[in-house]
């Protein structure tokens, strides 16, 4: 029976309910800190983009973050919010000084809300402020205010204290920060804010050549050119072309990391390709142009619109009122001073144009065969039983789609166990049949000569880069044993050579799986390591029984569900520790070497030795 809609169904919430209540509204997604773009990391940064603004205007020349666990300490050393407004400041919506732009020029947090949701989101959220020999500090618990107290006097230096730990209730009981994601967010800080020293447990992260300091750290080979580095007022730019396929680029309006581009990034990709036409006066293909190409474009907005509270998208854009669009003032930037440097680096100029010549080669040579490969894929989808799809892709305008997950199991077995639980909605798999070719030191021609690596490359529509992207997560799925990670590893390095933005986006996971079910008549618990497995043990007591899975195929649809399910765990493959891939594959994937035998060896582990640990 369908409820009564009346006057009593209209429900007004507080902003601290709805914050509250609707989350993904202000901090994109929750997520347990798996994910370099889950909540808890939104939290941490939209604290340190206050004190960065500070910085941007003048004050504090240092910010301090520390990390204990889940409890967060950001002090900096700026001007102090007003001590009379704290409590507003840090927790009633539409309260701050950045609506006032003579006191905030081209700030980060524009719109008032960030801080107030970190606070309704914290199970804890204290600040304290210091100004002119004086400080105060509010508690608050889970947004509400729990303790104001008195101004007393202090000897501290100027600035402002945020300390909080987020409410597990959201995030997840098994929630916890991943240090390598907070030091690449404070990386970028340093690099976009050169004299600004960041300290993180301790660590110092500074920067003196800014976004060119930014590609050397994140260049994952070999460049073709010295990283050329240009700047004016509130525009700055750095690029390379390197030796892998794609394109990648790193991008920045007024600080903040636009994850996922926007207006900014496209008027610099369009930018590049006109001034090199016009430099080299021919008219390449804008993809031979930008083929292997790392770049980083940072711009300074006054009152930059972006498409969503977590500000991952710059939508359009002036400069300022009355001034040019973003698209026009970045695209007369880089052809006017990027002309100037190819003219005046002709070694520079050269190898862009041989890059451009090889890729315009390549792409000739793959024409061919592509046409062919097309047409065995259409003929093996007609009876092709690899794929079984999901109905939401990534892209869609339901709120279900960007959980889309491409589940890539070995196997018939494994894929039949998986297809059989898994949500038809969102959740779709491809299965191998064996082991996957090597692809370590073949050109993209393989990707249309291998039928298995051409479908898969068909299932996640990435042939002409990642906007087509089907699913928002593609997940290995393997085997726990010698094989499964062989396979692990060919997957991986198909993926790190031809589409390593895949990566550094943060698409690519593994699943991980039970190792160990241990049981008795009462009671299930299903182990991922050898200490949830004693754990267990402790548990179950003496009555206990354990399984050992050894394949994905041994267990059951019914058990497999709860591993794909809301429980899932993702282990996120990043390039955080990956400084020099081309080094990488060549060891681990190239020929046998005196180099690779000795690692072997010196990393081998006997039986016995397993047993003893």
């Amino acid at each position: 029976m369908a409820s009564n809609y009346t006057e009593a169904s209209i429900k007004t919430l507080s902003s601290l309910e709805h914050i509250r209540l609707r989350p993904g509204m202000y901090i994109g997604r929750l997520g347990n800190g798996t994910h370099a773009e889950d909540g808890i990391y939104v939290l941490l940064k939209e604290t340190i983009d206050n004190s960065i603004d500070e910085f941007m205007m003048g004050h504090g020349k240092k910010i301090e973050i520390e990390l204990n666990d889940r409890t967060v300490r950001v002090r900096d050393y700026g001007r102090g919010i007003p001590l009379g407004k704290l409590i507003d400041c840090v927790s009633i919506i539409n309260t701050g000084a950045k609506y006032d732009s003579e006191t905030f020029q081209k700030a980060v947090g524009l719109n008032g809300v960030g801080q107030k949701a970190v606070n309704a989101l914290a199970l804890e959220y204290r600040a304290t402020a210091v100004r002119e020999g004086e400080s105060k500090l509010v508690e608050f618990a889970q947004g509400k205010l729990k303790k104001d107290h008195k101004v007393i006097k202090s000897t501290e230096r100027n600035g402002t204290l945020i300390e909080f730990i987020p409410d597990a209730a959201l995030f997840g009981a098994d929630f916890k920060f991943r240090p390598e994601f907070v030091e690449d967010m404070l990386w970028n800080y340093a690099f976009l804010n050169r004299g600004l020293t960041l300290t993180f447990n301790g660590k110092a992260f500074k920067s003196e050549k800014g976004l060119e300091d930014l590609l050397a750290k994140n260049l994952t080979g070999e460049t073709l050119y010295p990283i050329l580095h240009l700047e004016g007022e509130d525009i700055e730019f750095a690029m390379t072309h390197g030796s892998h396929y794609g394109e990648e680029y790193f991008s920045f309006v007024n600080g903040q990391h636009t994850t996922m581009g926007g207006t900014h990034q496209q008027a610099f990709r369009e930018a590049v390709v006109e001034t090199v036409r016009n430099f080299y006066k021919k008219e390449f293909d804008a993809a031979d142009v930008r083929q292997s190409i790392v770049a980083a474009i940072a711009v300074r907005v006054q009152e930059p619109v972006f498409e969503s509270q977590t500000k991952t998208k710059l939508g359009s854009a002036d400069m300022g009122p009355g001034g040019p669009s973003v698209k026009d003032f970045i695209g007369k930037f880089v052809q006017q001073t990027l002309d100037v440097y190819l003219h005046k680096n002709p070694a520079t100029a050269e190898a862009i144009l041989k890059k451009i010549q090889a890729s315009e080669h390549e792409r000739k040579e793959l024409a061919g065969i592509r046409n062919l490969a097309r047409e065995r894929a259409k003929k093996a989808s007609l009876h092709n039983k690899k794929l079984r799809d999901c109905r939401l892709h990534f892209g869609d305008k339901n709120e279900r789609a960007e959980g889309s997950s491409l589940f890539i199991v070995e196997g018939d077995s494994a894929a039949g166990s998986l297809t059989a639980c898994r949500d038809v909605q969102t959740q779709a798999v491809f299965a191998l049949k064996g082991k996957p070719l090597n692809t370590y030191g073949l050109s993209k021609k393989v990707i249309y000569e291998n039928e298995e690596f051409h479908l898969l490359q068909s299932a996640l529509n990435i042939e002409e880069g990642l906007d087509g992207l089907r699913y928002g997560k593609v997940i290995i799925a393997t085997d726990a044993d010698v094989d499964g990670m062989h396979i692990r590893l060919l997957l991986l390095s198909f993926f790190l050579q031809f589409f390593p933005d895949l990566i550094a986006r943060g698409h690519l996971s593994i699943l991980e799986t039970p190792l160990f079910r241990v049981r008795n008549k009462k009671k299930t618990i299903y182990c991922y390591d050898e200490q949830e497995k004693q754990a267990a043990i402790a548990e179950l007591g003496a009555s206990h029984e354990i399984t050992r899975f050894k394949g994905l195929g041994e267990i059951s649809a019914n058990e497999f569900k709860d591993f794909i399910g809301e429980n899932i765990r993702l282990e996120p493959v990043s390039l955080h520790h990956l400084h020099n891939t081309d080094e990488l594959l060549s060891f681990y994937m190239g020929k046998n070497t005196p180099e690779r035998q000795d690692f072997i060896i010196g990393n081998l582990k006997v039986e016995k030795d397993l047993v003893e640990a």
